[in-house]
């Protein structure tokens, strides 16, 4: 019943998001490092760190920076972020695909704080995993993520 209810919220943000519900199970088992941050600090994470025993939204987008996703996608989620934690979420991630330095100055810049942890992809690995890549070199930007959000329990 609460999947619903959080798909819901998700789709609110952006027609362009699409929702998926994930088992965690399912997502893929190589450690992948990413660079996180939250707040201040900075660490390396897998994804086994970030999914195992907690429900977790992902929001991918496709650069940080981006007007859209740094004017609407991102201070959206951190103005949810309390609802979805009354909802069962115990995570929010930001994923794109930028270097971990391009995505802490942008955590600063929106002020995310411990709401929304956000999360480098430099090489791609994890969004190619979950099949969220795209590739936008014609545009001059090579492989990007999607637009997508999903919950993983």
């Amino acid at each position: 019943a609460t999947f619903p209810r959080v798909a819901d919220m998700l789709r609110s943000f952006s027609s362009r998001f699409f929702s998926v519900a994930a088992n965690a199970s399912v997502i893929p088992s190589t450690p992948i490092k990413m660079k996180a941050f939250n707040g201040s600090e900075t660490e390396d994470i897998n994804t086994s760190q970030l999914f195992t025993d907690k429900k977790v939204v992902v929001f991918g987008v496709p650069g940080a920076f981006t007007p859209v996703c740094s004017n609407q996608h991102v201070p959206g989620f951190i103005e949810k972020a309390h609802s979805l934690a009354s909802l069962g979420i115990d995570t929010i991630a930001c994923v794109s695909v930028n270097d971990h330095f391009v995505m802490k100055a942008w955590a600063e810049k929106l002020n995310t704080g411990p709401q929304v942890l956000m999360v480098s992809d430099p090489t791609a690995e994890f969004t190619k995993s979950i099949g969220m890549d795209v590739d936008l070199t014609a545009g001059g930007l090579g492989v990007r993520s999607t637009r997508y959000a999903m919950v993983v329990d």
